[in-house]
């Protein structure tokens, strides 16, 4: 089963804009999909349907075979979901606030203890579990935010942009939980953002959106291929001839070009090509001088098909940030 179905979807707003334009992509069981675009691609759009918040003008979105405007109360419990905003009390402690959602989410009474603390711990909350939530961090708000989006077992957890304004340390901590997190429960994991590292590191696939449309669809790998593949250079000892007799039987190698000592190759997959190319030279009594890797950036993918890029834009960080300040104070 698809856990996420979108077929044809548009969405128009005001006056004739389309935020969506014909949107169709499949989010598979179990995996971590990316929704990856630059700010007003239309991914919080997308997301706010799939979540049942919006009803699309044309168009449908199943989520585990349910309709998202038809069967809207049956697909919210099969989701958890943190949006961009801030979603907790900064007057209220960690453990409030989950307690507090906790009964609006219906959570039974008699497991709602045990569970709360059971995240809290596993979102490594414990120390600051009764500590007021405006004295958190940016990256503890995140783990708290994920750990109440969690509380309800969900088969499907629905992030807009997690680690929007967090700094690479707390990024990295909450992805690690949230991969952690689901490869323990086997959830899925359907999240936007416009972070390339975090798409092309964590997701199994990604879909690719561009001014309400997606512009391409699958892999890290398979996006990165559409622009011809992972660059190596190798300076050898030996014969040219040789080496690009070799070369030219390793699976995943794309395109070789040698001269003297040089040898440049295109590759579809640094981690299992390379080492197979190293193997190959090493084996045939090719010494190995030194070599370098240039990967391809999921920004040069979409350079490709857009000719825009997907940049970092700091006036919706700064609102974010302002966001979370506002906690910090108590608003």
């Amino acid at each position: 089963m698809k856990a996420v179905e979108v077929r044809e979807v548009v969405k128009i707003y005001g006056r004739g804009f389309r935020a969506l334009d014909g949107v169709s992509l499949d989010v598979e069981e179990g995996s971590i999909h990316a929704l990856l675009g630059p700010n007003g691609a239309g991914k919080t759009t997308l997301i706010r349907i799939i979540t049942t918040q919006l009803n699309p003008n044309k168009g449908s979105v199943k989520v585990f075979g349910y309709d998202t405007v038809k069967d809207s109360s049956r697909v919210r419990k099969l989701i958890g979901y943190v949006p961009q905003e801030v979603s907790l009390w900064g007057d209220l402690s960690g453990y409030e606030n989950m307690l507090l959602y906790a009964r609006i989410y219906g959570v039974p009474k008699d497991v709602r203890s045990k569970r709360i603390e059971e995240l809290i711990d596993f979102m490594e909350l414990s120390e600051a579990a009764d500590k007021l939530v405006r004295n958190y961090s940016g990256g503890m708000i995140r783990r708290l935010e994920i750990a109440i989006a969690l509380m309800t077992r969900p088969r499907l957890l629905v992030l807009d942009e997690p680690t929007i304004g967090l700094d690479p340390r707390a990024r990295s901590l909450v992805w690690s939980k949230i991969s952690e997190f689901r490869r323990e429960s086997e959830i899925t994991v359907f999240f936007a953002t416009h972070y390339m590292d975090e798409a092309d590191k964590y997701a199994d696939s990604i879909s690719l959106l561009n001014q309400g449309n997606v512009v391409a669809q699958g892999t890290p790998n398979d996006l990165k291929n559409l622009v011809g593949g992972d660059k190596v250079s190798i300076v050898f000892k030996g014969s040219a001839d040789k080496v690009a007799e070799i070369v030219s039987t390793i699976p995943g190698v794309l395109a070789t070009d040698v001269k003297d000592d040089y040898l440049e190759l295109t590759i579809s997959d640094i981690a299992t090509t390379l080492p197979l190319v190293i193997e190959k030279l090493y084996g045939n009594g090719l010494a190995i001088r030194e070599f370098k890797v240039r990967e391809v950036s999921l920004d040069e993918v979409f350079i490709k098909l857009t000719g825009r890029r997907i940049s970092d834009e700091l006036g919706r960080i700064r609102d974010v940030m302002s966001m979370r300040r506002m906690i910090s104070r108590g608003r």
